[in-house]
């Protein structure tokens, strides 16, 4: 992909003049008088979200001379704080509006926001279309970064994010599970990673039974993708993503509008694949192995049913409670051959539950884990890297609640409670050697576009992982 960034640094680069209540006197002055008369004549305020276009200096040859654009600063009052926030104050992407409204161009900070490095990060996913099926008008938004900026680090967040979000909006008749096996490859080989997959039956000869139960009935085979990359002596880190291209639910059938987005239920596979390219593209000191369980889960005469009994690969038997709760079987034999190899770090993500996007809706998905430090961390980076995940607990006492009363345990939990702490309990099952464990319970999906997030498939979490596995092996 073509990077939004400008190559080398544009002397005529157009001039993106940040404006608050505070600064709005000196920006006034800095722009010059003709600037300064338009923006009075045009009603100009200083509020977040609001943006003007400015006239050029006929003799610079220049149509446009700069952009006003308003952020809330700190010294804003409750009424203008309250009506920004409806226009998306308190918002280190705000700037992810701009490519929106602007023509073509390359463009820069002619003054710096609160935090630079954010902004240019909105500006350029801001930018993001989806165009693989609907012709587009072809645009040219080129944004020259403030020398403070690490821009190749940059352009690595934005291609791994873009990757993400291209492969959760391809439909699922272009993005099944071989589909998705080839962009894992695509992606090994550029950076020389090495890659299997072990395809169909080979899935019940290799020990994987919850994979292939969940995937035997779609026409294209179940499998399960392994990438590895980097040094044999480093640390060792896995992510494992659930790669559920599409889900009907089985036999225990979705209603059509919880069907509607379900080429999204492999946003937890294209965020893996997503933080997997950052880190590589970055050269983090660790060993990085990627296992993703790619399926369908549909309708036909060999679907599993509800009350079957599987073995799953750690011994553990497992009976269905409903076919729909499919990803966390699937993410189940994937972490129990991670688990075998007791990596330092072991993180999972997975679009798995409703109630997860009931407790904190879709913009803020949970993690678990048992590590305090590791969490307080991640809880860090989120906050740094404006890419949020909230802490649930993993509540013991509700453990009891997967009791089967024919195997180890059921899939799901009885009376319909704390889902997404019943699937996190779940999972933690199958891991037991692995040093320090992360889950997070994603929904890779935007439903109402905001600033440097477009409506449709989102990169969720990997942006913080990164962040925290660069401060801690980088």
């Amino acid at each position: 992909m073509d990077s939004i960034f400008s190559a080398r640094a544009a002397a005529d680069a157009i001039p993106i003049w940040f404006v608050t209540g505070a600064n709005f006197p000196d920006v006034m002055h800095a722009i010059g008088a003709q600037a300064r008369a338009f923006a009075r004549a045009a009603g100009f305020e200083p509020k977040a979200g609001r943006y003007l276009l400015l006239p050029g200096n006929g003799d610079a040859g220049r149509a446009l001379g700069g952009v006003l654009f308003g952020i809330e600063g700190a010294d804003d009052t409750r009424d203008g704080a309250r009506d920004g926030a409806k226009n998306g104050a308190k918002d280190p992407f705000l700037t992810g509006r701009l490519p929106h409204h602007l023509p073509d161009g390359i463009y820069r900070f002619a003054n710096e926001p609160p935090d630079a490095r954010l902004a240019a990060l909105a500006f350029a996913l801001g930018a993001y279309r989806f165009t693989r099926y609907r012709k587009a008008e072809p645009r040219s938004i080129k944004l020259d970064l403030p020398q403070s900026i690490a821009r190749e680090e940059l352009e690595r967040i934005v291609e791994g994010v873009t990757l993400a979000r291209d492969l959760i909006n391809t439909p699922a008749n272009d993005m099944g599970p071989a589909q998705l096996e080839q962009a894992a490859r695509k992606l090994a080989a550029r950076h020389a990673a090495t890659i299997t997959a072990v395809v169909g039956d080979e899935l019940l000869e290799q020990n994987f039974p919850l994979i292939h139960a969940v995937g035997r009935a779609a026409a294209a085979a179940p499998r399960l993708i392994d990438m590895a990359w980097g040094e044999a002596d480093h640390p060792r880190v896995t992510l494992v993503g659930k790669g559920v291209c599409f889900d009907t639910g089985g036999l225990d059938i979705k209603p059509e509008t919880a069907m509607l987005n379900m080429k999204k239920d492999m946003g937890g596979a294209a965020a893996a694949l997503a933080l997997a390219h950052m880190i590589m593209a970055g050269g983090i000191k660790i060993r990085l192995r990627v296992l993703i369980p790619a399926v369908e889960n549909v309708i036909a005469g060999s679907s599993f049913r509800p009350r079957d009994i599987y073995t799953s690969r750690k011994g553990i038997t497992v009976e269905i409670g409903n076919t729909d709760a499919e990803g966390r079987l699937i993410l189940a034999d994937a972490l129990a051959l991670a688990d075998e190899e007791a990596p330092e770090l072991l993180v999972d993500m997975g679009t798995l539950t409703g109630a997860a996007r009931v407790a904190l809706g879709p913009d803020l998905p949970p993690f678990y884990t048992d590590d305090e430090t590791l969490a307080a961390d991640v809880a860090r980076h989120a906050r740094a890297e404006n890419d949020p995940v909230w802490r649930l607990p993993l509540w013991r006492p509700y453990d009891q609640i997967l009791d089967s009363k024919t195997a180890d345990m059921n899939n799901i939990a009885t009376g319909g409670f704390a889902g997404s702490i019943i699937c996190a309990l779940f999972l933690n099952r199958f891991v037991a050697a692995a040093k320090a464990w992360l889950h997070f319970d994603i929904y890779a999906w935007t439903p109402t576009a905001k600033p440097g997030r477009p409506e449709g498939g989102e990169c969720q979490a990997a942006r913080a992982l990164y962040a925290l596995l660069a401060e801690r092996y980088g």
